[in-house]
């Protein structure tokens, strides 16, 4: 069973990491999210975006256990239609605990009074819209899953099924899936796709944030359009997420 945070003296979690992947690394999709659901009952939990690809993971964790918890991170700085999908989407997979979790206000007038911070410090904004609500938000959970897939730009290249992060394991069980696996896979379950894909946002995040792309281009070239910035800093070691 994987050390839980809390233990006198937990596994160190690299080597954790590096267990599972030995272990499950035949595995894919629902059957990673059984075998860590299995290994850490009732501390695991699911952080999705609600982006363009966010249907298939979801569908796959309803078929795994409906009532594992699911983070959505509402950065005050969503798109309507992004809204509408999650609560669509979370209603017709029968998702039954939905978490949506908001940057707390007082960080946000202290350091965004005019809402023009990403627009000065785009680092700075995601830590405070989405890193620290995610970590409150991960309080008590020993690991948690992600959308990952390793063809989605290339920082993600390499992506194994699970990584140590900041005192919990992160579980990428899309990992090795391609993007027609993805598209199949929406295909076959019949799952509704985010209304913002068929008006050129292959990747989805904020709207301050979040540029169309090109027919041909990088999927995630809209995000951050222009800058060196390729993550918001939730999936990058060091973000501070609490144990």
């Amino acid at each position: 069973m994987l050390a839980s945070s809390h233990d006198p003296a937990p596994v160190a979690l690299d080597q954790r990491a590096a267990q599972l992947n030995r272990r499950f690394a035949h595995l894919a999709g629902v059957a990673v999210i059984d075998a860590i659901q299995r290994d850490c009952p009732g501390r695991l939990a699911v952080v999705s975006s609600f982006g363009t690809e966010s249907a298939v993971l979801l569908a796959l964790v309803a078929e795994v256990d409906p009532s594992i918890p699911v983070i959505a991170i509402d950065t005050g700085k969503l798109f309507g239609e992004t809204h509408r999908y999650r609560d669509d989407l979370a209603h017709r997979l029968g998702l039954t605990d939905l978490r949506v979790v908001r940057p707390d206000a007082a960080a946000v007038a202290e350091r965004d009074a005019d809402g023009l911070m990403f627009t000065r410090d785009a680092d700075g904004c995601c830590h405070i819209r989405k890193t620290l609500p995610l970590e409150r938000a991960l309080h008590g959970f020993d690991a948690w899953i992600t959308g990952r897939k390793r063809f989605q730009s290339t920082t993600r290249a390499s992506l194994p099924l699970f990584e140590a992060q900041n005192g919990r394991i992160k579980v990428n069980p899309l990992a090795s899936w391609t993007r027609q696996r993805i598209e199949d896979e929406f295909t076959r379950r019949g799952l509704p796709r985010h209304p913002l894909e068929a008006d050129g946002f292959p990747s989805v995040g904020c709207y301050t944030c979040t540029d169309r792309v090109a027919s041909g281009a990088d999927p995630r070239s809209g995000r951050w359009a222009g800058t060196a910035k390729t993550e918001c800093g939730i999936h990058t070691a060091g973000t501070g997420i609490i144990p």
